[in-house]
């Protein structure tokens, strides 16, 4: 489980329901207050605040925004971050109140938002491409594939665990998922990443058999006891990539930023050291001491980054 103290250091509160939004997109809205900022950052092209929008409950996204905020003010930016579920960061990713978010799952899990929102903002590319979404049970349980745990849903208390009710996951959990394997009958318990996280660490500590809505890359398949069940039919689809969206205008905003985000990427034995890190380490006295931690054993990780970005 995500230990309650992990958060952006630097972030306002985070927002919980999408009856919020109007506060929050006020508290972070930034795209349209840098424009006048007369401080400039990377080699004096981009404006100097960025506003990063990180969702909720998706610990590959809010790892990697701890280390990008790590980097940018490294380089003389000022970042404002904000946490909130995915639907209010897109559409205030949109609106122009965020500059940046580092996780959009493409082609599949965030399409709907892509039909959305895809002519208000500029997508910057990917830095993963081997993202997948799944359902995951404990690796002594029964079930083999999403059709066993159709007919063997009593073994795991006819429940199926699943986390926030503005995911992708859950839509395609609801809407491909269930009605493909059959499982109306199991309780879709939609909650939240950290909830998911408790049970399924509960679970495999008592040795009980438990069904979770899951997704790779997680620092989750090293921390617990955890196999993914079989999708025969495909409808969890297939590896997707992890996008980077800006600001409609982020180009012309950050024109030397844009040019370093577009080479970002990280393999899987980068992405679980840092996430692990952040979310599974007692050594660190907070997120800043872990990404600077994982930077001090990647010494050359940035340095690599802006020679590819050619900058």
């Amino acid at each position: 489980m995500t230990p309650a103290r992990k958060h952006l250091s630097r972030t306002t509160s985070a927002v919980a329901a999408t009856a919020a939004l109007g506060l929050a997109l006020t508290a972070c809205a930034s795209g349209s207050d840098a424009g006048s900022a007369s401080d400039v950052a990377m080699n004096g092209t981009d404006e100097a605040v960025v506003s990063i929008g990180v969702a909720s409950g998706w610990d590959e996204g809010i790892a990697v925004s701890h280390l990008w905020t790590t980097i940018l003010e490294a380089e003389g930016y000022e970042v404002e971050s904000q946490t909130a579920d995915v639907g209010i960061i897109y559409t205030g990713l949109a609106g122009g109140d965020f500059d940046i978010t580092f996780d959009v799952w493409l082609p599949y899990t965030h399409a709907s938002y892509e039909k959305k929102y895809g002519a208000e903002i500029t997508d910057l590319g990917y830095w993963y491409d081997d993202a997948k979404l799944t359902i995951a049970v404990n690796e002594d349980s029964p079930a083999q594939s999403l059709e066993d745990l159709a007919a063997m849903a009593g073994e795991y208390g006819n429940k199926l665990v699943g986390i926030e009710a503005g995911a992708g996951l859950t839509e395609i959990t609801q809407d491909q998922v269930i009605p493909t394997y059959g499982l109306e009958d199991m309780d879709y318990s939609i909650s939240s990443t950290p909830a998911m996280l408790a049970e399924l660490k509960g679970a495999t500590a008592a040795g009980e058999n438990i069904a979770v809505t899951l997704w790779r890359p997680h620092w989750a398949y090293d921390e617990f006891p955890v196999r993914d069940l079989e999708d025969p039919e495909g409808s969890l689809g297939e590896a997707e990539e992890v996008h980077i969206w800006g600001a409609l205008d982020f180009e012309e905003r950050y024109p030397t930023l844009t040019k370093l985000v577009g080479a970002f990427a990280l393999d899987d034995e980068q992405l679980f050291s840092l996430e692990n890190m952040l979310f599974n380490s007692d050594e660190y006295a907070d997120e800043d001491a872990a990404v600077d931690a994982w930077l001090e054993q990647n010494p050359t990780f940035v340095d690599d980054l802006k020679a590819a970005a050619g900058i």
